[in-house]
């Protein structure tokens, strides 16, 4: 068997599932039938969230798995849940937990002042 295809490969809408057939009976129900949100995902999209279900949530595990950056990782996040169809927090968009260390680490040391560090630790 085929793998659903939630996007019409001709114009890129969503595609409408109007037939379910049961193999083992030959039943057949014919209608209008919603494949729902995940079918809105490229093939790629699916796999980043399987990762990112596998790896329990977290980003940082993600970006080991899959060999890419912390932003990276967090950038196609948000590309799923965009195409999921929710609004991103942009507040959410945290910077990676190693690079929020290293800043704190030179706070510590004086090397940025308390101003710098704030403005990088919101990411500006």
């Amino acid at each position: 068997m085929f793998p659903v295809v939630g996007k019409c490969p001709v114009c890129g809408e969503t595609m409408n599932v109007t037939r379910l057939h049961c193999r083992t009976c030959d039943s057949a129900l014919e209608g209008q039938f919603s494949l729902g949100r995940f079918y809105r995902l490229s093939s790629q999209q699916l796999a980043f969230i399987e990762t990112f279900i596998r790896c329990e949530g977290k980003l940082t595990r993600v970006q080991e798995e899959l060999n890419i950056s912390y932003p990276t990782a967090r950038a196609r996040l948000t590309d799923v849940i965009r195409a999921l169809g929710y609004e991103v927090n942009e507040e959410a968009e945290a910077i990676a937990p190693a690079e929020r260390k290293s800043i704190l680490e030179k706070l510590a040391t004086g090397q940025i002042s308390s101003e710098q560090a704030v403005e990088l630790l919101k990411g500006k």
